[in-house]
């Protein structure tokens, strides 16, 4: 069984077992949370496809782990202008572990 979830504006294909890294989402390592924007279903030869979301549909997660993801550097530069500017950006992602999928 596989589900096709949307969650921080992304996409995910996932199945019960995996371990997925989302946009932060809130709680504590431990808790369980339910995604229920679910675009796709597919149970042995049988496949829901929502539109645009399966109704009825849940994904069952843990949290795993609430974190933050490697620096992006953002550097920009205009040349023979001596514009220069350097940023950095960390961002707050959460690790799930797909529990179930329910129809």
């Amino acid at each position: 069984m596989l589900a096709v979830i949307k969650t921080g504006g992304k996409q995910y294909v996932v199945k019960p077992g995996d371990l997925i890294r989302v946009e932060k989402i809130e709680g504590h390592p431990g808790d369980s949370v339910e995604l229920k924007e679910v675009l796709l279903v597919k149970q042995d030869e049988e496949v829901k496809i929502g539109n645009p979301l399966v109704n009825e549909a849940v994904v069952t997660a843990e949290i795993v782990e609430q974190g933050r993801s490697p620096k992006i550097v953002v550097f920009k530069k205009k040349p023979k202008k001596g514009y220069k500017r350097k940023k950095g950006h960390r961002q707050s992602v959460t690790t799930l572990k797909i529990k179930e999928i329910k129809l």
